[in-house]
């Protein structure tokens, strides 16, 4: 049971770590552990009929497997160092979007061919957006789809079947330290490796801070999101999203003086469940098939929270919040705009009543009653900001689901290498707080893997 480098977490961190593994070192012997299930396997029970809610399954088919979080999210691959993590801080901004160039040529040799690349670089919308004291941030966005991104990930794991041994269904129980290398526990059984390269994603947050605390790795505090999914006509963005797809887009509230960004936008998407250690909450996707896509565009309105002194555990702070969402919703609560801001609760007669049909199950209700009312306050100005760009967006019957949480991880400190105190122990992804996105964790995992294979003899 030994091998050169054991990989734990098989999201996107993970299989860009094993890719560029093969590729320059192919005699090398790697395992990944994971525990989710394999690809082909990944089935949410949620039918939208017969099954509406999560039912707690062992494990989360959505956040867990090969491919993570990402793999049934819409694909979107934003290349950029203006937001998606801090990778470039360690490896520098040029070398960061260099690697983010490769992994798009590599998902494109592997059936993205033929999707469409976007930017913000000259747009006329970032005028548009100053002149009502918003602020598009730029990036170029590949947006593969959920359908793409699925092909793609099935083409990538059949290169690495053979090459790299797999273990699904295999949560990793404990790293240990010995002369040489690693010890890596799962299902009592011991495999041991000269290298460990740690990503297990946001999902393996608790984990994470388990696995520091025991081998004394020093971390720092992270911050927690806290919004709505956003659900309106498709009609209302399109003059947006058909030239930018995705527009991240920032507003200062004038009353707090908060930031409140838009996260993830879906043209012509789904809103979906999501269960994060066992809280559920909300998110998006979209697909590149025009079969597949609905008349509603979606989108996150987030805001950031970061506690440091005396309490720190931002994450704590958001998934409590989740908890009260879950406990009077039964999961998530969905609610029109026009009730939100006339102070009543949305029925399923309001809901039945509305000119939009939510692409989402979910149980109407007040999110007055769970979401903090500062961040209330700006998620309502952010609407009315966006409003003046994308006529409509403030419309009674704009949909808000809740809670939407985006969890990261506590940061773990590493060198340039995203290496910890440790020599051979690596964590990247997500799970390492640094990334926080598709695009800078794949580029970490290969950013890691080619340390690895320049010391390999």
């Amino acid at each position: 049971m030994k091998y050169d480098v054991i990989i734990i977490g098989a999201g996107p961190g993970g299989i860009f770590a094993a890719y560029e593994l093969m590729q320059r070192r192919p005699v090398m012997k790697v395992a990944v552990f994971e525990a989710g299930h394999e690809l082909k396997n990944r089935r949410c029970p949620i039918d939208g009929e017969r099954i509406k809610s999560c039912v707690g399954c062992k494990s989360c088919s959505i956040m867990s497997g090969f491919g993570g979080a990402g793999a049934f999210s819409d694909g979107k691959y934003n290349i950029t160092n203006d937001f998606g993590g801090t990778l470039f801080e360690y490896i520098g901004k040029k070398r960061a979007l260099e690697l983010m160039h490769y992994v798009d040529e590599i998902n494109l040799k592997h059936g993205g061919e033929g999707t469409r690349i976007y930017t913000t670089a000259g747009t006329r919308f970032k005028t548009l957006c100053i002149q009502n004291d918003l602020h598009l941030l730029d990036a170029s966005v590949r947006h593969l789809g959920t359908d793409k991104n699925y092909v793609v990930l099935e083409n990538i794991y059949s290169y690495l079947m053979g090459k790299v041994d797999f273990f699904f269904e295999a949560p990793v129980d404990s790293i240990e330290i010995f002369d040489g290398g690693y010890a890596v526990k799962c299902r009592d059984t011991v495999y041991r490796c000269e290298k460990c390269i740690v990503s297990v994603g946001r999902i393996g947050s608790k984990w994470m801070e388990r696995v520091c605390n025991e081998l004394k790795i020093p971390t720092k505090s992270n911050r927690v999101d806290i919004g709505v999914r956003v659900e309106l006509p498709a009609a209302v963005f399109a003059h947006l999203t058909d030239e930018l797809y995705e527009s991240k887009i920032v507003y200062r509230t004038q009353q707090y003086g908060d930031k409140v960004r838009t996260f993830c936008m879906d043209p012509k998407g789904a809103v979906v469940n999501e269960n994060t250690n066992g809280i559920i909450t909300v998110n998006g996707h979209s697909y590149e098939d025009p079969a597949l896509q609905t008349e509603n565009t979606n989108f996150a309105l987030l805001v950031s929270k970061h506690f440091s002194e005396p309490f720190k555990d931002s994450n704590g702070y958001g998934e409590s919040i989740a908890r009260l969402s879950n406990m009077l919703g039964g999961g998530v609560i969905v609610q029109r705009f026009g009730d939100l801001i006339r102070g009543r609760r949305s029925t399923p007669g309001r809901m039945d009543d509305a000119f939009i049909t939510p692409t989402l199950q979910a149980t109407p209700g007040d999110l007055s009653l769970v979401l903090p009312k500062r961040i209330l306050d700006g998620i309502i100005e952010m609407i009315y900001a966006l409003d003046k760009v994308a006529p409509g967006t403030a419309n009674d019957d704009t949909l808000l689901y809740g809670v939407e949480v985006k969890f990261y991880n506590m940061e773990v400190e590493v060198n340039n290498d995203l290496e910890c105190l440790y020599k051979g122990l690596y964590i990247i992804g997500d799970g390492s707080g640094i990334t926080h996105s598709l695009s800078h964790a794949s580029a970490s995992g290969v950013h890691v893997a080619r340390a690895i294979a320049d010391q390999y003899r």
